[in-house]
């Protein structure tokens, strides 16, 4: 069926069940980021590959909300689907439940599956439609329905991450939980994001794509331990470890029944933004909902010494593979024929002579010329350009190790380049050194320290549509909260401080539409610094070790101390990667990491 069709099948079971809309997020049971095959409802329907995305179907209408990431991707992807885009956080776009309140009639119900929205979203479509009387069926999921040969739910095998890795045994790390649980008053604790999980247990599977988690969900009470997920995913030997543990295993399906289970009178910890709407009605009218922020995202943010010891291996390791490519594709470029989907294998490769590499932490992003405007692109066979000797070539790409995770985005010059390409490397390079160099007082959160990075370009009327860094989690998802750096805060963006062991992405960006994009990444950990008599101060270790292309920064945009911060960074790189490196690959990493003035 093509997306006109699929659209008419599934507004015929809406008819059926009398719903005036019908919602289809980009979610699993889970509220995770990326999603298994399985759960790509929206995409199935829509035709739009995003990552994040939330499709409405009406009996006459369709629309699609997508924030600015994608803009570019899902105009060109929704193109004759007779879907409508809205652009999230544009002048004039309504949210969806906004939407919904102002479109919908008196009585008219809103259906979703029910696993895969929050409570929290639900309670936002509650606020703007509960003038009209507007009711909720979240009992069926009517894409499965229509969806002919749709993949089963993922089952790979779970593995053990060692305790020399991890730093700390699942057991500490469940006492730790068990103590902010007697804290907030909470009698039991419904663990449902994958990655909380597979952190707290030191447990890693491969049911999401780049992303090492397992279909699971945790419900802990002041005893017990049980585990919900696909028992066949499990070796005895791991069920034997999770017994010593005091861990219970049973089957994935079986969490409705230990939600409600709960006795009345007990107290039961939710984060209402996390936890699917279905668990929560699960829940017994005589059981109070604890709605707060996991306990177990801020512990899982702050990494371990040991995690920190491993994770800056991790770098070293990576940061050779990603400039051994730079030097390939520099002095292989218009010998002979790159494309970017052969250039991203080609640094898959370079990441896989790598000892204790594993898998890449997303898709990469290998972006030619004016395919960078779009933030996120992925080159299909359909789209996969030549790569050729002349202009810019963004490349944002990271790796899974056995001793933690990376992420890096590089903008690489190809050949000669144009004053207006030129000039934009250089004010985005200037907001990421900013950024980097920032020292500041304990308890300042990501959205204090945003203007850094953007401050180049606001001062000449420019911007990036999106956030300015993101946590990362070791060997767990590339995109990690509860920190992050942007400037906007809403429901959804907590002002979280800035604690010493958090890693960072620090990734200003500029993206010119049908022209060029160019975007610096590096990965930063928050440190302590001197403590005076102001206060404990903090600043950022740089984590990732790769030059900047210098062929295209002008120096005259640049300050002193800017420049100074330049050298000083592309001399520890050569100082961390030249032990690995020989011959030409050694001369050319000397050349590109010498200083500038």
């Amino acid at each position: 069926m093509n997306t006109a069709e699929k659209l008419t099948a599934l507004r015929a079971e809406m008819k059926k069940r009398r719903l005036a809309a019908y919602i289809v997020p980009t979610d699993d049971f889970h509220g995770s980021e990326y999603v298994g095959d399985y759960f790509k409802a929206r995409e199935y329907l829509s035709g739009f590959t995003g990552s994040a995305g939330t499709l409405l179907v009406m009996p006459e209408r369709a629309l699609l909300w997508t924030d600015g990431r994608y803009f570019l991707q899902a105009e060109s992807q929704l193109s004759g689907s007779g879907i409508e885009l809205m652009k999230s956080g544009q002048p004039g776009v309504p949210t969806l439940p906004a939407y919904l309140g102002e479109e919908l009639s008196q009585g008219d119900v809103i259906g979703f599956d029910g696993r895969t929205v929050t409570g929290a979203f639900v309670e936002e479509l509650r606020e703007k439609t509960d003038k009209k009387q507007i009711t909720f069926y979240g009992k069926r999921d009517l894409v499965d329905l229509i969806w002919e040969d749709r993949p089963p739910l993922s089952a790979e095998p779970v593995w053990e991450l060692e305790i020399s890795y991890a730093g700390l045994t699942r057991e500490d790390k469940i006492q730790k939980v068990r103590e902010k649980m007697e804290e907030y008053g909470a009698d039991a604790f419904l663990v449902t994001a994958l990655d909380e999980v597979a952190w707290l247990l030191n447990l890693r599977g491969g049911d999401v794509k780049h992303t090492p988690v397992f279909l699971s969900y945790l419900f802990l009470t002041k005893r017990r331990a049980i585990l919900c997920a696909q028992r066949k995913a499990f070796s005895e030997e791991i069920c034997r470890e999770l017994q010593r543990a005091g861990v219970t295993l049973l089957a994935y399906e079986s969490i409705e029944e230990m939600v409600s289970s709960l006795p009345e009178g007990h107290r039961i910890l939710v984060d209402e933004r996390k936890v699917n709407y279905r668990l929560l009605q699960a829940v017994s009218k005589g059981v109070e909902k604890v709605n707060r922020p996991s306990p177990i995202a801020l512990m899982k943010a702050v990494k371990t010494p040991k995690e920190i010891a491993h994770i800056r291996s991790a770098h070293v390791k990576d940061g050779v593979a990603v400039t051994r490519f730079l030097y390939w594709l520099k002095t292989h470029v218009g010998k002979e024929t790159i494309t970017e989907m052969g250039a991203a294998q080609k640094l898959e490769e370079f990441r896989a002579e790598r000892e204790g590499y594993l898998e890449p932490s997303f898709s990469p992003i290998i972006a030619y010329g004016a395919h960078a405007a779009s933030p996120h692109y992925e080159a299909t066979p359909e789209t996969d350009a030549v790569i050729r000797p002349e202009g810019l070539c963004l490349a944002d790409t990271g790796g899974h190790y056995s001793e933690g995770t990376t992420d890096i985005t590089r903008t690489i010059v190809l050949g000669e380049v144009t004053a207006e390409e030129k000039r934009a490397f250089t004010l985005v390079l200037k907001g990421h050194l900013r950024f980097g160099a920032a020292k500041f007082l304990e308890g300042v959160c990501g959205q204090n320290l945003d203007i850094l990075a953007r401050q180049p370009l606001w001062e000449n009327g420019l911007d990036y549509n999106h956030g300015t860094g993101h946590g990362v989690g070791y060997l767990l998802s590339v995109h990690e909260g509860p920190q992050n750096v942007r400037w906007r805060i809403g429901k959804e963006m907590d002002c979280v401080s800035l604690e010493e062991g958090m890693i960072l992405s620090n990734e200003p960006g500029l993206y010119m539409a049908g022209k060029f994009g160019i975007r610096h990444e590096n990965l930063v950990l928050v440190r302590k610094g001197e403590k005076t008599e102001c206060g404990q101060f903090m600043y950022l270790e740089p984590l990732t070790m790769v030059p900047f292309d210098k062929e295209a920064i002008d120096t005259t945009l640049m300050t002193a101390e800017e420049l100074g911060l330049l050298n000083t960074y592309h001399k520890k790189v050569y100082e961390t990667l030249a032990p690995y490196l020989a011959g030409e690959e050694l001369a050319w990493l000397e050349k590109a990491t010498a200083p500038l003035w």
